[in-house]
């Protein structure tokens, strides 16, 4: 008799964004002419830099040829592409070739990288949250049960309200794992250098490991904002960073990211010996994972081109001046709007009397403009929304307009 993981039925009854979906399929069949736009789901919509393009197409020649095919390459990434990561964005900071390892995504690495930690592992996420942080370590046994007030048991929640500036304060509680992301998914916020000191204060003194999601790191205007933890002094020894190439040069469709994982990083056994997570990730990595294209990873390289860092600075530009239209469009028609500086996101406060599911309604009935209902990030994203500076530049605009004008408030 084979027997199914409990743990999945855990889970609440669909991902956030197949939720929304659904709902868009219900209105588009009663309204079918309806002219939706959406500034939810975080895709982009600039193509791929050409750059990128060029290089992909000589890649792709390559293959053609017998003296230039590629086939398996190696699981942890090209060093060719390793080697301009490390140039170009951990210069000085003593990351070395070994402690990367090129995937298809940040996503799927966030979802993985909780394999290699003990089961009894107390996690400690940010509240709200990207749901794959806390549903991969559902999945995998590491929670109680969901309870009515939207919270799993054996979790610590770290409340991210506007009374704090939606940054997480330390646990009051001893954890193992901690998941950060800044610049943040979906508060659009950032943590300063004082406040990841503190955190990484934090995890050396309680032997604890912080998992960081910097994947919206190319976002980031202001001085004070670390683009990497390893900036700060003592990560290198409890931190492992995500990486991707999604947002920042539009591989979402492409598929390509990596992770940062210092040999330095250690945990310990049942009886007390303290190894290096490094080691078991490359294990769990080359078992599970065959690498990423050759032919996406010469794309990847070519970022790293001056012609490729110019064009996709220019794409970046591109979705904050995007972020500035929604944000200073929301604050003209008396909603609060927080992020959108450092960051693609805008997390809005939705008017007094609506649900962050019932705001996502309104606004998609009076003005056809989809959002993302904070309330799918966590308990405490309920009252807020979150916008996406993601659209084309006309849609973003006309979706604005349509706030202005429709929007019954």
């Amino acid at each position: 008799m084979a027997y199914i993981n409990e743990n999945y039925l855990k889970l609440p009854g669909s991902y956030l964004f197949r939720e929304i979906a659904h709902r868009i399929a219900v209105y588009k069949e009663k309204h079918p002419t309806a002219n939706i736009i959406s500034l939810g789901i975080g895709d982009v919509t600039q193509p791929l830099p050409s750059a990128c393009i060029e290089a992909m197409h000589k890649a792709v020649d390559e293959m053609a040829a017998m003296k230039t095919f590629h086939g398996y390459g190696p699981e942890q990434g090209y060093d060719f592409l390793i080697e301009k990561i490390i140039d170009s964005n951990f210069a000085g900071l003593g990351i070395e070739p070994d402690e990367i390892f090129i995937s298809d995504g940040a996503k799927s690495d966030c979802g993985n990288i909780q394999e290699i930690f003990s089961e009894n592992a107390k996690i400690a996420i940010a509240d709200p949250v990207y749901p794959v942080y806390l549903d991969t370590n559902v999945m995998a046994g590491r929670t109680g049960t969901l309870q009515e007030d939207g919270y799993f048991s054996g979790v610590v929640y770290l409340p991210c309200t506007a009374e704090n500036n939606f940054i997480p304060r330390l646990p009051q509680e001893h954890v193992d794992i901690i998941y950060l992301c800044s610049p943040n998914n979906p508060t659009g916020t950032a943590m300063t250098r004082e406040a990841l000191k503190k955190w990484v204060a934090y995890a050396r003194e309680n032997e604890s490991i912080i998992l960081f999601d910097a994947a919206y790191q190319a976002f980031i205007t202001e001085n004070d904002i670390p683009h990497s933890i390893f900036e700060i002094e003592g990560a290198k020894d409890v931190a492992i960073e995500f990486r991707s190439f999604s947002k920042t040069a539009g591989f979402t469709g492409t598929r390509c990211g990596y992770i940062v994982l210092p040999k330095s990083v250690k945990g310990f056994t049942s009886n007390g010996e303290k190894k290096s997570f490094n080691p078991l990730w490359n294990r769990r990595h080359t078992t599970k994972y065959n690498g990423t294209s050759y032919i996406v990873q010469r794309g990847a390289e070519a970022i790293f081109t001056p012609e490729g860092k110019k064009q996709t600075a220019d794409t970046i530009a591109y979705y904050l001046e995007n972020a500035h239209i929604i944000r200073e469009g929301i604050s003209s028609i008396g909603l609060t709007a927080y992020g959108g500086i450092n960051a693609p996101y805008i997390w809005l406060k939705v008017p007094d009397g609506f649900s962050s599911w019932e705001f996502f309604d309104k606004l998609l009935i009076e003005t056809n403009i989809v959002g993302t209902p904070g309330a799918g990030f966590g308990p405490c994203g309920e009252g807020y929304f979150r916008l996406t500076a993601f659209g084309q530049r006309e849609d973003t605009e006309r979706a604005i307009t349509r706030l202005k004008e429709n929007l019954c408030l």
